[in-house]
């Protein structure tokens, strides 16, 4: 009994790995007819948020005094922002470095340093007054202009109906161009690319006198450009 059925197991067995494979050879094979394309939408959106860095720079002969004079012009610079009532402006501390000064022969003669504060608004000319403001207490450094992140998802989502637009367009172009008369979407991705910004960066030093501050800043924002990229693949179909 038991070699009536190794027999017929060994006869069934070779049987069996040319279905396999074949099984195998039709899972991998590539089909036909497949086109990959990708398509693009791009805007250019006015940037809407400025930000300004304003700064303190002073000297000591000693580090520890150093800095307790920093804090104290800091401190006093966040009183008078927040006294000024700019509930649009957002202030916040940015950098604080102090690094020693050398003579010619390499020995340290004294001590530098340098606080900031740093303006930041969707409301320009908020920012502005406030920047010009401090104008006694600090000088402007830079300011610059970013994209908020509503701004950029409001611009994506508009961006993207006419990527995908584009993708259907291009799609039934080629269709016609290879001789098919239709297709469907096997697969597709869309790609948020971020913000691409013009670099545009104003640097500003104080040139009037600290008791004569100026009333404001004039600042005006540059472009930033938002791209939504839509890529994937069609079956065309005869």
């Amino acid at each position: 009994m038991k070699k009536n059925t190794l027999a017929l197991l060994l006869c069934l067995a070779p049987l069996t790995f040319p279905v396999a494979h074949a099984q195998t050879r039709d899972f991998n094979a590539r089909p036909s007819g497949v086109l990959t394309l990708d398509a693009q939408a791009n805007a250019e959106v006015p940037q809407d948020v400025i930000h300004i860095t304003v700064f303190d720079e002073q000297q000591a002969s000693d580090p520890a005094r150093l800095s307790e004079t920093l804090n104290q012009h800091t401190a006093q610079a966040l009183r008078t922002a927040h006294e000024a009532n700019q509930t649009a402006v957002t202030v916040q501390t940015g950098q604080l470095t102090i690094s020693p000064s050398t003579d010619t022969n390499g020995k340290i003669s004294g001590w530098r340093g340098r606080s900031e504060l740093v303006l930041e608004s969707h409301d320009f000319a908020a920012a502005s007054r406030l920047a010009a403001q401090l104008n006694g207490e600090m000088q402007v450094a830079d300011v610059s202009f970013s994209l908020s992140p509503e701004a950029q998802r409001d611009a994506q989502s508009k961006l993207t109906d006419q990527a995908i637009a584009a993708f259907r367009q291009q799609a039934q172009a080629a269709v016609h161009a290879f001789g098919y008369k239709s297709f469907t979407v096997r697969e597709v991705n869309v790609g948020r690319n971020g913000v691409f910004a013009r670099p545009m960066k104003m640097t500003l030093m104080r040139s009037a006198p600290a008791s004569a501050p100026a009333d404001n800043i004039p600042v005006e924002a540059g472009l930033a450009t938002v791209t939504v990229t839509v890529s994937g693949s069609v079956q065309m179909a005869q």
